[in-house]
């Protein structure tokens, strides 16, 4: 998420009330997760495990509770709870703005498209031209949708992330302040569900088609022309390659990547990053083919015994 204008370290240490490390104008430009960071941009990190890899990625402003030793070219803002001061600057920066009609006024729709009744459309929103958004479809603010697509009834895009902090009084929510982003002739069934990204976009390319009610976490990207079949639930920062198959009832954990023109067959479970151009099934995943040869073994070998 990139601010309206250059922030400075000294102005953000005092929207959040935090000591810092380094030069009172030090430039600051916006603010994301570890996997998407930029030059410029502030990450948090709030358990010591995790401090060498924010240190050392792409951020250049470490939102850390614990003075530490600072990198050259970097800053730190030191913080009691980097996770609620966080939270801060994305309702300072991105605060959340009720609607009172169904259509924003502050929305932009294309020629040709055709918006079916009782749809919401939020501020901010870009729709394309020739496309269907049909009943009870959901389109929450900043929302980026291409040209000619298809949304069918009682999809929602852009809820907040599930992403939470297990404190003693209980979950503390990560504020969400990303949107969705869908390409041109992506087409969604019904009841699909496409969270919105933390600080960045989920994104789904060009020409993918997705069945009804499966689920799309945070920050995940989806490549182009992607087939993926019912009841799949899909977690947050997960990168789906090009002309990948996800058959149905699939479940692909958080944090990998799957590979061009992979094929993922029912109920398998995507548990770690899998390699394209290659058929799997089962769980733990592993390739199909293997998988066939290993019960075709068991089998004759129970048969052997009788």
């Amino acid at each position: 998420m990139k601010f309206p204008q250059k922030q400075t370290l000294k102005q953000i240490a005092k929207i959040i009330n935090s000591d810092y490390v380094g030069i009172d104008d030090f430039p600051i430009l916006g603010m994301n997760e570890i996997h998407v960071v930029e030059a410029g941009d502030i990450v948090f990190v709030d358990h010591p495990k995790y401090y060498d890899k924010a240190l050392e990625s792409n951020a250049t402003i470490i939102l850390i509770n614990k003075k530490v030793e600072c990198p050259e070219g970097k800053a730190l803002l030191v913080s009691d709870d980097p996770f609620r001061d966080f939270n801060k600057l994305t309702k300072h920066f991105n605060p959340f703005k009720p609607s009172d009609e169904a259509i924003s006024k502050k929305a932009i729709i294309g020629k040709n498209t055709i918006i079916q009744p009782n749809v919401f459309i939020g501020n901010e929103v870009t729709i394309g031209h020739d496309c269907i958004i049909h009943a009870n479809v959901t389109i929450y603010d900043g929302c980026i949708i291409g040209n000619n697509v298809t949304i069918h009834s009682g999809t929602v895009l852009g809820a907040d992330a599930f992403y939470y902090k297990n404190r003693p009084t209980g979950f503390d929510k990560l504020i969400s302040g990303g949107n969705v982003i869908l390409k041109d002739k992506v087409d969604l069934g019904s009841n699909c569900t496409i969270d919105r990204g933390v600080t960045g976009s989920t994104t789904i390319g060009k020409g993918t088609k997705i069945d009804n009610m499966v689920h799309v976490g945070h920050d995940t990207i989806i490549g182009e022309k992607c087939l993926i079949a019912s009841q799949v639930g899909i977690a947050g920062c997960v990168i789906i390659e090009n002309e990948v198959t996800l058959w149905g009832q699939v479940g692909v954990r958080s944090d990998i990547r799957i590979g061009e023109k992979a094929v993922v067959l029912g109920q398998t479970g995507v548990t770690k990053s899998i390699e394209g151009g290659k058929v799997y099934s089962g769980n733990p995943i592993q390739d199909a083919r293997q998988r066939l040869k290993e019960i075709a073994y068991m089998r004759n070998q129970m048969n052997s015994k009788k």
